[in-house]
């Protein structure tokens, strides 16, 4: 399951490719994408802004009890059905690799997923707008998660649920039952997988 990415792709030419409407600002590559930070995701229409990390507040659980942590990640299979994701929008976030971590504290190994040639791959993902005090309003989002692939799976035991171009709009758009077809592992053999050059 991602927990950084990064995005060399100008978003110019994101918002083009998809044709939506560019609402956010180009900060230029990023390689070290992580939780917490802002970063642009696909809605109906638009690449808009969204911090990474959906705060859960007023939001409960199947108990009733107020769900305390932030998501960063949420699980396909209960995206749909867990009380805390009432009413999320989707959304998908467009990056060109994911990193994935191996090993123990201190002697961890970094690796590098992307598509072979690094082209944009679409997470799917969810999103809301965090209400705060004093009227802020933010908009937030996670990454929508599923099984590993053949390609994963030494790596990590989840990964993100990637999008194939045709799939985008069925996602942002389609039914539930539409969208929860799509929330499967890619297809082996389809991402290329290297250890990175950053610590």
């Amino acid at each position: 399951m991602p927990g950084r990415f990064y995005l060399t792709t100008p978003l110019s030419r994101i918002a083009e490719q998809f044709g939506v409407e560019l609402q956010v600002d180009d900060p230029g590559p990023r390689m070290d994408a992580a939780p917490g930070e802002e970063v642009a995701i696909l809605v109906p229409g638009a690449l808009a802004a969204a911090r990474w990390g959906m705060v859960m507040s007023g939001r409960v659980n199947a108990r009733g009890r107020p769900v305390m942590e932030t998501i960063v990640n949420s699980r396909s299979e209960t995206v749909f059905s867990k009380t805390a994701f009432a009413g999320v929008r989707r959304a998908a976030l467009p990056v060109n690799g994911w990193y994935e971590w191996t090993g123990t504290r201190g002697r961890k190994t970094r690796w590098d997923i992307s598509a072979p040639d690094r082209e944009v791959l679409v997470f799917a993902a969810i999103y809301d707008v965090w209400k705060g005090p004093g009227g802020i309003e933010v908009g937030q989002m996670a990454t929508v998660t599923c099984p590993p692939n053949a390609d994963v799976r030494d790596i990590h035991h989840r990964m993100p649920v990637i999008l194939a171009p045709d799939a985008l709009h069925m996602w942002l758009e389609g039914d539930e039952a539409t969208s929860s077809a799509l929330m499967v592992p890619a297809e082996d053999g389809v991402l290329s997988i290297r250890k990175s050059d950053l610590k």
